[in-house]
Formats: C-alpha cells, structure tokens, sequence
C-alpha cells in the first residue's frame, strides 16, 4: 500500500502537486486574496468572474477558495466544477447545473459553489440560460466564472458577477515558488535556467512547471540551452548567428544556405525565429525609418505564415527585405 501510494505521487504532474492548497499559499495577487478573504470571513461571498492569461491562478484561487469554505466531507456535495473537457452547451445549463443549483442543503447552512472554468468557451444560448439560473438561485447558490478573454463573456452575465482580473505574474512573484520547487525535488538548475524558465513562462506559472518537469526528465542539469532545447525554442546564439548571416553575408544564396541550415538541424519553425529576430532588431542603431520599413515587412511575413504559407518563399522575403534596408542604411552611415 504504501509502495502504491508513493507511486501515484510521483506520477502527479507537478502543476497539480504544488497546487496551493490555501489562500495564503497563493504567491501574488494580494487584493483579491485579502477581498476575497473578507467575503468569506463575512459570509457574503459574491457571484465571481475571475479573467486573465493562463496560469495566473485563477483556478488555484477559487479551488482555495472552496476548500476553506467547505469541510472535505461537504466538498464533493457542494461544490460543482466544470470545465472545458465537459459539454457547456445549453443542455448542460439546463439540466446539471440547473439540477444542481435548485437542489437545497439540509445540514450545512450555507451556500453551494458552481465553478466555471474556461467559461469563454460556452455558446451565446448557455450563457444567457445561466444568466437567469444565476438571478434565480441565488440564496441557494454561488457561481464562479473563469476565463481567458472577458470579451467572450456575454455583458448579462459580467453584471451580474464582481470581476478580478489576473495578471500576469512578476518575475519576482515567480522565482520564490520556482526555488521552493526546486529545493523539493532536489534539481540540478542553473541561474541562466532559471532565467530561461521565466523568459519563455511569460508569466504563466503553470507553463514554468511543466518547463521544468519536461526538462528535469530528458536532462541531469536543467540550464539555458536543456530548456530551449526541450521545448524547441531558438536559442538566442542561433538567433544572433541568424541576424549576423542576414546583415553581413554578401551573397543572397549563401545567406539562405546559412539561415536553412541552422533551421534544419535546430528544427526551427520560421515563425519562431522570427519573434525573436523582432526583439534584437529592435536594438539595432540604424534610422528609425529603415526600422519601421524592416519591422514592417517582418510583420507582413509573419501573417502569410500564420495564414498557412510555406517557409521556404517566407525564408527568401525575410533575407530580401533585410538586403534591400541593408543597402538603405550604407549611404546614410
């Protein structure tokens, strides 16, 4: 048993392992938690509507949330979650969530909790079925609504729900937990993995995690290159070799060998590289209206990729529009 026991543990994702399990143990956004805090102590808990990237803990939060509010034998009674893998349409409105909301508890005296998660993804009818379900049921019944995107949410169902919005976290709110993390699992990481993590997370916790876990797994020391690597991400040498070839090489041909080269032995999608060309022509000393020029047909580039073109006339685009603003710039230097 005990054997058993410790094998599920080490088959846990690590998102799901280093959940918070309280309020407190959430590392940022202090004002929702001290509000929230003050409903619960209050017992006047609102109708929620928690919006933001992912993996800036909203879900943490409410799940938190719930495991203060209720026992973790009134827990499976009391509350009610659903999320994308669930069918949201209108059906599911009417039948489980209405079944769930009209029933009453006896013994408990307090409300119930329905969580909502990914809730941008329910149709137009569902939200507006559960805009009266909310209105109806509200002695009996809280509803928490997650999103990503506000503007799917329909203004019906925003009104009537006190929003937070999430934002993306800091790298200063992430390092700790990341350490934390680190420490538990006895892990070999350097500072520039570190770095790497947080650079690439972008804010999203739950991206870093799994970073780390993939990482972690295919190599003894996770540091900046393991991280890239895992995830197939350009690795900023690359990316400067890349810039290099497209400003110093003479010929267009051999420019295009060059560039094709690293692509295909790094297996990098253009796309990628092209968002962080992006950020170190940005840091080029040449007339802002060469940049622009430049920014502006790497912009056009990456949209016919986007619409499904191929790389390799994308490729040739890239190395002419950078020969033709490299000849711009000569004369005027």
């Amino acid at each position: 048993m005990v054997e058993e026991s410790t094998s599920k543990i080490v088959r846990i994702p690590w998102v799901e392992k280093y959940r918070p399990s309280k309020l407190d143990e959430l590392i940022s956004h202090e004002e929702i938690i001290s509000t929230i805090n003050r409903f619960i102590d209050k017992k006047q808990l609102p109708h929620l509507l928690f919006y933001g990237p992912p993996g800036t803990g909203k879900t943490s939060t409410i799940l938190a949330c719930a495991k203060q509010l209720y026992t973790p034998a009134q827990f499976k009674s009391m509350v009610l979650e659903l999320n994308a893998s669930d069918d949201r349409g209108i059906g599911i409105v009417r039948g489980q969530i209405l079944n769930f909301a009209s029933t009453r508890t006896i013994f408990s005296g307090t409300f119930k909790l329905i969580i909502l998660d990914e809730a941008d993804a329910m149709t137009n009818d569902a939200q507006n079925a559960l805009r009266r379900i909310i209105e109806k049921y509200t002695e009996n019944v809280r509803f928490c609504v997650i999103c990503n995107y506000l503007s799917k949410i329909i203004p019906a169902v925003q009104s009537r729900c006190t929003r937070f919005r999430f934002a993306p976290l800091s790298p200063e709110q992430t390092l700790p937990r990341l350490n934390k993390i680190i420490e538990e699992e006895k892990l070999n990481v350097t500072e520039n993995g570190k770095k790497a993590l947080i650079t690439l997370s972008k804010g999203d916790m739950r991206k870093v995690l799994n970073v780390l876990q993939s990482t972690s797994m295919a190599f003894d020391v996770v540091d900046e290159d393991n991280v890239y690597t895992c995830v197939g991400h350009p690795l900023r040498r690359d990316i400067e070799k890349i810039l290099e070839t497209l400003l110093a090489t003479k010929g267009f041909e051999q420019a295009y060998d060059v560039i094709q080269s690293v692509k295909s032995f790094k297996g990098l999608a253009l796309e990628d590289i092209l968002t962080e060309l992006h950020l170190l022509v940005m840091r080029l000393e040449i007339p802002m209206n060469v940049m622009n020029n430049l920014i502006i047909k790497m912009a056009a580039i990456e949209e016919r990729l986007a619409k499904g073109c191929t790389e390799a006339p994308q490729l040739t685009a890239l190395i002419g529009a950078f020969f033709i603003h490299r000849d711009q710039v000569s004369p005027e230097t």
